[in-house]
């Protein structure tokens, strides 16, 4: 069961950081949407190439997408995710020649996120002392624990989601930017996120 809970945000403090003072007054073709931020870009031909690719890779993960329904499906959900942190982390790799660049930036957030959500993953681990239901195998976890993978998968799958959105662009896509996996558009969940420091906020 959704809650609809956050129960951790994402601290992208640093990340936004680089992105302000990188591209704020920056004029580009590309305006991407960031969390309090929104940027101008100009992709070089190896990034669209990447984000393509990326895109193509990625859109169809069912973890996604998916609606897990039992410790068995976290349990799914985690080993995917970190085959996604993979193929993020081999982006960064083809992308070492472009690290100032608006899609390595993208690649980062993603990775952070899910980063970000391992970490958390860490302490509903730690904090799993119950025994195992000893009628029902496929739920092994307290009710709360589990419930709390429920809510923050659905955080991370929102921030993906929308992350990928903004790769679309760069590629030249013509996908949904708020969100490139359905029933994950919109908006940031700007709840979801550690605020930015005030000298960030103050407009250029």
């Amino acid at each position: 069961m959704r809650t609809g809970k956050i129960p951790f945000r994402f601290d992208m403090t640093d990340l936004l950081g680089r992105a302000c003072q990188r591209y704020t007054k920056h004029v580009g073709d590309v305006t991407l949407n960031l969390p309090f931020v929104s940027i101008a870009v100009n992709p070089k031909d190896k990034e669209r190439q990447v984000a393509r690719e990326l895109v193509i890779r990625l859109a169809d993960r069912r973890v996604l997408s998916a609606w897990e329904c039992c410790d068995g499906c976290i349990d799914n959900a985690l080993t995917s995710l970190r085959e996604i942190r993979g193929i993020l982390v081999d982006k960064q790799v083809e992308l070492a020649d472009l690290q100032d660049g608006s899609l390595y930036l993208l690649v980062d957030a993603m990775a952070l996120g899910i980063r970000q959500f391992l970490t958390y993953e860490e302490l509903l681990n730690r904090s799993d002392d119950a025994p195992p239901h000893p009628r029902f195998g496929e739920f092994y976890r307290p009710p709360d624990i589990r419930e709390a993978y429920f809510d923050a998968l659905e955080v991370l799958r929102g921030h993906l989601s929308r992350c990928l959105g903004q790769v679309a662009a760069i590629g030249g896509m013509d996908l949904p930017q708020d969100g490139l996996v359905k029933n994950y558009q919109g908006g940031w969940q700007i709840e979801a996120y550690e605020a930015l420091p005030i000298e960030h906020d103050k407009p250029s």
